[in-house]
């Protein structure tokens, strides 16, 4: 029988490299949730709608430029 303290050193295969967007996405999600004392799905909803105002404040300027979305 062999000691765990005298077990032979593996080596630890890394795997694929953290996506690093994912991450901050992630740590902003933690963020929100703290300073507006929110759940996850509600954060998650936060940043959903806030997405569709943006998308739609972007059609605007598009038309009165009189430039439309294909």
């Amino acid at each position: 029988m062999r000691w765990p303290w005298r077990r032979r050193a593996q080596l630890i295969d890394p795997g694929l490299p953290p996506n690093l967007r994912v991450i901050e996405l992630q740590t902003a999600k933690e963020i929100l949730a703290e300073v507006f004392h929110a759940r996850p799905g509600e954060v998650e909803q936060m940043m959903q709608m806030r997405l569709e105002e943006r998308s739609w404040d972007e059609q605007e300027v598009r038309q009165e430029d009189g430039l439309w979305r294909r």
